[in-house]
């Protein structure tokens, strides 16, 4: 049997609390499934710890309070509980099977079957379970046989796991973009590709969700690719422009190792045409943060080009912000593959905005009076200071003519 090792997540006093006061009601109900199993055998990172469970919500509940753990129904719906243990959060969902599905949601019936839990599951990779003791188990009979490929398999029929939930069309090119090698499955491929249109009925929030989880990957173009190809690309943006900017972003940034900017890369589908950057931002209903740094970037027109001056750069990068700057740099030095751009994004990050020396307030204590003037007169002292690079100093801009 295969067995996970060296694996501090598995045996940490917080996991070890979790599943005492869950052995205590039934032994060896509880085990680890999903997500952390599967980075485990990946050899990838470990970030949210599920536990699947034998026992109903109420008696898991039973078990936590009784072991002082708190307990949270986040999905109670589904048979899902969060708990805190030593500080550190656990999910724990009860065995199920899907009754009845309309491609978003899910009507479920509670099981004691691990196989019959695995089937409900998106990816075989997704359905192995791990005991306390790290021993791996795999219903499906694929998962770890995907886990040695790098196979991205849908559980059981490819078309009937996507009529359970049409999000999977995404998250099938997401787990590709993360952890799939080779040519994605093209049973699983074929299905996403002929059920598309079911994406028309997922919220916007989900399918943004799973887009930038998916431009997060450090290479997504193999997925992009396979999005584009099969028609699922143009389903969800159908304003997009293609590829081929996206492709050379990725391969700057591969190159000059930088961070993987899932912001960025999205840009680029759509790169100088504001409208359509203002319209699907707002379609899949980004945060106001997430909204106004790609449409501040795709409006701004302060001049830049690889060969500007620092001083002019430093103008730039005060009239508009260091975040757009530093976009339609990078958006530029991918189009261009000029050099210059690499010096030019290095000043950009080590830019610190100066604080204008002058205010409104001192205007005032120097008899310039409240109202257009007073603001007529500040912009102008910003413009002589920014002329000067920063260099005047509030004595000096005192001594300049009030008047414009």
């Amino acid at each position: 049997m295969t067995r996970l090792a060296n694996q501090p997540w598995l045996t940490s006093p917080a996991a070890a609390h979790v599943m005492d006061a869950l052995d205590a009601v039934r032994p060896g109900s509880g085990r680890f499934v999903g997500g952390c199993v599967r980075n485990a055998l990946l050899g990838e990172p470990i970030a949210d710890i599920d536990i699947a469970t034998q026992l109903t919500p109420d008696r898991v509940e039973a078990a936590m309070r009784a072991a002082n753990i708190a307990v949270h129904p986040t999905g109670i719906e589904h048979g899902t509980l969060t708990v805190v243990a030593n500080h550190h959060p656990f999910e724990i969902t009860t065995l199920r099977q899907d009754v009845e599905t309309d491609g978003r949601r899910a009507t479920v019936a509670f099981t004691e079957d691990w196989a019959v839990d695995a089937q409900r599951r998106d990816f075989r990779m997704n359905a192995l379970y791990a005991d306390r003791a790290g021993n791996v188990y795999d219903p499906t009979g694929g998962g770890l046989g995907d886990i040695a490929t790098r196979s991205i398999v849908f559980v059981g029929d490819s078309e009937t796991r996507i009529r359970e939930d049409y999000l999977r069309i995404l998250r099938f090119f997401r787990f590709y973009a993360w952890y799939g090698h080779g040519a994605p499955d093209r049973e699983g491929l074929a299905s996403c590709s002929k059920l598309r249109s079911g994406l028309a009925g997922i919220s916007a929030e989900r399918i943004w969700t799973e887009t930038r989880k998916l431009l997060a990957a450090p290479n997504p173009m193999p997925a992009l690719d396979a999005m584009e190809a099969s028609g699922v690309l143009v389903q969800l943006m159908p304003a997009a422009k293609g590829l081929d900017l996206t492709r050379k972003l990725v391969a700057l940034e591969i190159r000059e190792r930088f961070a993987p900017d899932p912001m960025l890369r999205f840009l680029s589908l759509f790169w100088k045409d504001a409208d359509a950057i203002h319209a699907i931002a707002n379609q899949l209903k980004m945060s106001n943060d997430e909204r106004h740094r790609l449409n501040w970037s795709a409006k701004d027109e302060t001049a830049l080009a690889a060969d500007i001056t620092p001083k002019a750069l430093r103008a730039a990068l005060y009239r508009s912000t260091q975040q757009v700057i530093r976009d339609r740099a990078m958006l530029s030095w991918a189009s261009e593959a000029t050099p210059n751009w690499r010096d030019l994004i290095k000043q950009t990050d080590a830019w610190q905005r100066p604080t204008m020396p002058i205010t409104g307030a001192d205007l005032l204590a120097n008899n310039i009076p409240e109202g257009p003037q007073l603001g007529a007169t500040l912009r102008h002292l910003e413009q002589l200071w920014l002329d000067s690079d920063f260099q005047l100093s509030q004595a000096d801009l005192l001594k300049r003519p009030p008047n414009p």
